[in-house]
């Protein structure tokens, strides 16, 4: 489900469940709150991944049929609270994109400060081919960062796109064959700076 690693002043927060392309689940939500409030202040950098060719996907498909009409909106807050605090957290935050990154794990990743992709990842909003649309943040995160015209795009049309295409669009930050390699480089250097402005 979630796997937690400290390196250095880094932790890395990995999800496990490729086989179902680790969806961002109820429990898996507040197993990410758990960590945030177990961060040590000498953590500098968070750093979300998955596993093999998954980064995450969205809200568990099972847990939102099950949602009654008038707990909906519970639904829907729970994920944007969380995306809202990984946002404004003082540590720096990195995605670090191995492949699929769709719905609200895209929500995520707009959430962190940076967005490292390896090659073979691809991005989409799929919502609206379910008859939803996303209510962790990424309705105001994604225009904010590539623009109206793109993101109308992508919200419209559900499509995947590649890692070149995002990183034309603004989308993310670097391409990388070990998106966690260059990731975990990125928050070494990122360290100094960190720690001088919490002594």
């Amino acid at each position: 489900m979630l796997d937690v690693e400290h390196i250095e002043k880094s932790v890395v927060v990995r999800f496990t469940r490729p086989e179902i392309r680790n969806p961002l689940s109820v429990s898996v939500l507040a197993a990410i709150d758990r960590m945030i409030n177990e961060l040590s202040v000498e953590t500098a950098a968070i750093i979300f991944t998955g596993t093999g060719d998954v980064f995450a996907s969205g809200a568990d498909l099972r847990e939102i049929a099950d949602v009654a009409a008038e707990d909906a909106r519970e639904f829907a807050e729970r994920g944007q609270r969380l995306m809202n605090r990984v946002a404004s957290l003082q540590q720096s935050t990195i995605a670090a994109i191995n492949g699929y990154c769709f719905g609200g794990a895209l929500d995520l990743a707009l959430a962190c400060n940076r967005r490292i992709a390896s090659p073979s990842a691809s991005f989409a909003h799929p919502g609206t081919g379910l008859g939803i649309i996303t209510g962790w943040g990424g309705t105001q995160r994604l225009p904010r960062l590539i623009g109206q015209a793109d993101a109308m795009e992508m919200f419209f049309t559900a499509g995947p796109i590649g890692a070149e295409h995002a990183l034309g669009i603004g989308l993310i930050d670097e391409i990388a064959d070990d998106a966690l390699a260059t990731s975990l480089a990125y928050s070494e250097r990122e360290t100094s700076s960190y720690l001088s402005s919490v002594s």
